[in-house]
């Protein structure tokens, strides 16, 4: 039997399991209303090993990639992996397996897939699933467990990681039964891929998989207690339409969800039909084109000042998606304190969870949105349209007033903002681009111009540093035909730099641009503008200053990919179309840039949104275009 079974206790508090609504149970797998595909053929039982039904099983699910490092534990699934038509990446580190698995989710909307030994093998994804977690990444992880016989006597590599992933999961699940291989593994794909998607880990017995077992497909899911609802209540809709034809100044606030269940489309005929401004969060660049003249930025700590003061100035928030993050809101008390709010999520548990909802829908925004906008239709032909006029006037002003810019650096060393923003200018809005966590990432969040859903790509809610290169890997293997750049930090290169061996053998020809400022960059930020420029170990490079350790040119030539370096603004352009022009291996860039740039505008911590500062002197991004 599989430990903490679909209707356990275990399952039930994990926060997205109940989730209301259509029943799971007795759904057979694949599922054409879920997102587990697979050949719909049904195969005639046959015995086989149990590792040969983990094989068997994710064909049959559909799966063409996953990324993996072997162990004792996992072994045996190894040797049919051999002879099966996945394409299984070797990564250097079980925590690149797990990113990458991300990075492949978002950029695909398929299920991503991992696999691990036991004990450190395991431990060493427990990063990358509690990332999948915060920002509600499709995951599967499968890790080896040891013999089923000795669970619970310390083995050798023993690791409880159900217990150790419980509160990071949708569910997790311990197989000792061979025979439940198919069922669990059908079950977590389902769960992984509907309602809110998140991680599932799966972690199989060894001689589970070394047993045989009575393969047969499809296998039929039961998961009584797991019913997510995908349409609104018709209720809810008509007072949403209501509200917003009510309304003087709403504001779609517009989150990762929209992406998640692939709404865009849906989203920006709700947004032309209102007429209302649009704001993106970090987890929905790209969600709504950064060049519709309906969208005012990003909100948030490093949010546009339209955008921040659109949500503080709003009589109406019209929330798809989204979740209320602190980040966004700033001191929850003071966040749009004078608007009403229509929120519409998947997950029952995110509404009102932080803030009131006047119009709570639950449902996939997928079907809300376009049944919300045929009750608005009706409301406006009932009463009128709204007029926007002085709404907007007001929000034109802040765009024009206060543009998104920077300040060029004092110390003669290139600006980061720069390089980014030419990054995004010379690669085009077809290109993906992964994101580590820091400065570089709120820039690239910034200055990269987003038109389509899918080309964004970040740790959001985790703020995992070592995120960007195992994730542009997956991102590559998933969009092989796009350019995909990883834009990196020194900080967080050196964490995950070694899955450029993994990009190098496998082909797999990602460009990473290192923004080498010599430092832990936002903490340093934080340090000069909090704690009186006293910086605490932030400096990567202490006692070097004419030698950069390492030297990201040779690191790169050392695992086989183009190592570049370019420290002077009239050499940017070039150097990144060199870049674009090498797609044979990866490369690397070393972007020397200044230590003193800072992010901005920012919401200090621990204050109101009303607070938002900006920096003086600002270069205003459309003065630095061709």
């Amino acid at each position: 039997m599989s430990k903490g079974s679909p209707a356990s206790p275990a399952l039930m508090a994990n926060k997205s399991a109940g989730q209301g609504g259509h029943s799971a149970a007795g759904i057979v797998a694949p599922n054409p209303t879920s997102a587990v595909v697979g050949p719909n053929n049904v195969v005639a039982p046959v015995r086989m090993l149990g590792s040969e039904a983990i094989v068997r099983s994710l064909e049959e699910l559909g799966v063409k990639d996953i990324f993996g490092l072997p162990g004792g534990t996992i072994l045996p699934t190894y040797d049919p992996l051999m002879a099966s038509s996945l394409n299984h990446v070797l990564v250097r580190h079980e925590q690149g397996a797990g990113h990458a698995a991300e990075g492949y989710a978002m950029v695909t909307g398929q299920v991503g897939v991992c696999i691990a030994t036991s004990g450190p093998g395991a431990t060493n994804l427990v990063t990358p699933i509690m990332d999948a977690h915060m920002d509600s990444v499709p995951l599967v992880a499968i890790t080896g467990q040891v013999a089923s016989g000795v669970i619970g006597t310390d083995a050798f590599q023993e690791a409880d990681i159900v217990g150790i992933t419980m509160p990071i999961t949708k569910h997790s699940y311990l197989v000792t039964n061979p025979e439940d291989i198919p069922r669990v593994l059908a079950e977590a794909f389902h769960l992984a891929s509907t309602g809110r998607p998140g991680p599932v880990l799966v972690d199989i017995a060894k001689d589970a998989q070394q047993s045989h077992m009575t393969f047969s497909w499809p296998p039929v899911i039961d998961l009584p207690g797991y019913r997510p609802v995908f349409r609104g209540h018709s209720k809810q809709l008509r007072e949403a339409a209501r509200l917003i034809g009510e309304a003087k100044k709403p504001v779609l606030y517009v989150g990762g969800g929209i992406i998640k269940s692939h709404a865009s489309a849906e989203l920006l005929e709700l947004a032309e039909l209102t007429g209302a401004p649009v704001v993106t969060t970090l987890m929905a660049r790209g969600a709504f084109p950064d060049s519709h003249p309906q969208h005012v930025g990003m909100p948030g700590m490093h949010g546009t000042v339209s955008a921040v003061t659109a949500l503080q100035q709003s009589d109406l928030l019209i929330t798809l998606g989204a979740r209320f993050d602190d980040r966004v809101t700033g001191v929850l008390s003071s966040f749009a304190p004078h608007a009403k709010v229509i929120h519409a999520d998947i997950d029952p548990a995110e509404i009102s969870k932080n803030r009131a909802a006047d119009v709570p829908i639950v449902g996939s925004v997928k079907e809300i949105i376009p049944d919300l906008a045929a009750a608005v239709k009706a409301e406006f032909e009932a009463n009128g349209t709204p007029d926007l006029g002085d709404w907007w006037a007001f929000l034109g002003n802040l765009r024009d007033t206060y543009p998104l810019g920077w300040t060029e650096p004092e110390d003669g060393l290139m600006s980061p903002q720069r390089v980014i923003s030419r990054i995004g200018e010379l690669t085009g809005p077809e290109g993906v681009y992964v994101a580590g966590v820091g400065q570089h990432q709120m820039w690239a969040a910034q200055f990269i111009k987003y038109e389509r859903p899918h080309s964004w790509v970040n740790s959001g809610g985790a703020g995992t540093m070592g995120y960007s290169v195992p994730a542009a890997m997956g991102a590559k293997v998933g969009n092989p035909d796009r350019v995909v750049w990883a834009i990196d930090g020194d900080g967080c290169f050196q964490m995950t730099n070694q899955e450029l061996a993994t990009c190098r053998i496998n082909n797999i020809p990602i460009k990473v641009a290192v923004i080498n400022n010599s430092s832990l960059g936002m903490v340093r930020q934080w340090q000069t503008l909090f704690y009186e420029s006293r910086y605490s170990n932030t400096d990567l490079n202490t006692g070097h200053d004419t030698i950069h350790i390492p030297d990201f040119v040779k690191l790169a030539d050392a695992y086989g990919c183009v190592g570049l370096r370019c420290e002077r603004v009239e050499d940017i352009d070039a150097t990144i179309q060199k870049a674009l022009s090498i797609n044979d291996r990866p490369v690397v860039i070393d972007f020397v840039v200044s230590p003193d740039s800072m992010v901005w505008p920012m919401v200090p911590s621990g204050v109101s949104n009303d607070q938002i500062q900006v920096a003086r002197n600002m270069t205003p991004v459309w003065e630095e275009e061709d």
